[in-house]
């Protein structure tokens, strides 16, 4: 599950959002999940709630999707592509590229 870090930007390869482009916002080990900004998006009804603020009605949220329906997207050559780590000369164990070997990691 290390492949996939937070605010990493992916594109889904898979499900109703397939196409769709958008920030990783938490990654969930336990399940092999990830949240991502504007996909898999849920309808929540909520009772209002004067003790914690929240006003009652119809939310809508990101919810978890699993982690091999999305893709990082390389930053250097804007394609989906798969990942696989290099070690640096100063030391650094960074993840790259396979398309173009460059560094994902900033």
């Amino acid at each position: 599950m290390g492949v996939l870090k937070k605010n990493d930007n992916v594109l889904v390869i898979a499900g109703r959002d397939r196409g769709k482009r958008g920030r990783v916002l938490r990654v969930v080990p336990a399940t092999n999940g990830v949240v991502v900004e504007g996909v898999n998006i849920m309808k929540r009804h909520t009772k209002p709630n004067p003790q914690k603020n929240v006003k009652g009605g119809i939310v809508e949220r990101e919810t978890t999707m699993d982690a091999s329906k999305v893709q990082v997207l390389c930053p250097q050559c804007g394609e989906p592509a798969r990942i696989g780590h290099q070690l640096l000369e100063d030391g650094r164990k960074v993840r790259i590229c396979r398309k173009c070997k460059g560094v994902v990691d900033k």
